[in-house]
């Protein structure tokens, strides 16, 4: 079975810091494009942060650069997304993706809430 398992979201304060992670089964993560989006209520889906299956090449949005880090463990089958001096604006759902051109795989979020 193909899925994509986020984990790692939860309460902080903020200027915190969280750690999200991305668990694969069924595809290998080296294979794919791997993303991380996030969705707040009344908004659409957005991209922050990729990790491309070649050469590891990463990009990231305007607002999450310099703040958020998005890495691959290759052993684990896992992605990361290191996210520091977390602001409320970036309260959201982050959601796992793994993109090639013939499939897309999502997971089914994990919600980070930054708030005193």
């Amino acid at each position: 079975q193909v899925q994509l398992v986020e984990s790692g979201g939860g309460l902080v304060q903020p200027g915190g810091s969280l750690r999200l992670s991305c668990a694969a089964s069924g595809l290998r993560v080296t294979d794919y494009d791997m993303k991380w989006y996030r969705q707040t209520p009344g908004k659409q889906r957005e991209l922050i942060a990729v990790i491309a299956a070649i050469g590891n090449y990463t990009d990231y949005i305007g607002p999450v650069k310099g703040r958020f880090t998005i890495s691959r463990d290759n052993a684990e089958n896992t992605v990361y997304l290191q996210m520091n001096s977390l602001k409320p604006e970036d309260t959201a759902v982050y959601y796992c993706n793994a993109k090639t051109l013939f499939r897309e795989v999502w997971g089914k979020g994990t919600l980070v809430t930054v708030s005193s």
